[in-house]
């Protein structure tokens, strides 16, 4: 099976991790664009590992960078995201399960951050874990339910939701879709829309995600 890798910070404090952010690229990116975030973060978690993995797969399509799994921008691409999720998520379940033996870091004190392509895995493979992640943020991303969603048999983290009302790569309609029905199977939402912004990261939906992130780093 594929290992992933990337670039990662150790934490601030200096000591031994306490906590871990893992944090998911867009489609034909890398690690190194949402290792970024970092800063805006590292004093509110000051005791925790960042790691931003490389997807699985060099870009096939535009972009030079890496994927999750492929896209069919010709055909069906919805299929193609319900398909890609499914094979990628494996690989990334593996990763997670090497960090934590690796690192004696625990699912609840690990945040997951995702953006478009990233932010699909990080929904679908972090709602699939047994274990309640301490939380998880998407941007600019859409829920594609894994088997058994809702159930007892998955975690309940705490699910952060933000997306540009402006977005023409993937519809700001997914997120509010998402947030509906995560509500409905009774997770914690908070769900923010950027108005005028398109497919990124915009300044106060940062500031919504950070606000998020302190309010379960807290707990």
């Amino acid at each position: 099976m594929t290992k992933l890798s990337g670039p990662m910070l150790l934490p601030a404090s200096g000591t031994q991790p306490k906590q871990a952010v893992v944090l998911l690229h867009g489609y034909g990116s890398d690690g190194n664009d949402l290792i970024g975030l970092v800063p805006y973060w590292r004093d509110t978690l000051p005791d925790a590992l960042f790691v931003a993995p490389n997807g699985p797969a060099p870009c096939d399509g535009f972009g030079e960078g890496y994927q999750w799994f492929e896209v069919d921008f010709a055909g069906d691409r919805l299929a193609s995201r319900q398909t890609g999720v499914l094979q990628a998520r494996p690989i990334l379940e593996q990763f997670f399960n090497d960090m934590w033996a690796q690192t004696g870091i625990l699912p609840q004190d690990t945040l997951l951050v995702g953006f478009s392509q990233g932010a699909m895995m990080a929904l679908h493979v972090g709602l699939a874990l047994p274990q309640s992640l301490m939380g998880i943020v998407a941007f600019a991303g859409a829920l594609l339910p894994p088997e058994g969603f809702g159930t007892a048999s998955a975690g309940k983290p705490p699910i952060c939701l933000v997306h540009g009302d402006a977005d023409t790569v993937v519809d700001p309609e997914r997120s509010a879709d998402a947030a509906q029905a995560l509500e409905a199977a009774g997770y914690d939402v908070a769900y923010h829309v950027s108005p005028g912004a398109g497919h990124t990261i915009a300044p106060d939906g940062l500031e919504f995600a950070s606000t998020f992130i302190a309010r379960v780093a807290a707990k």
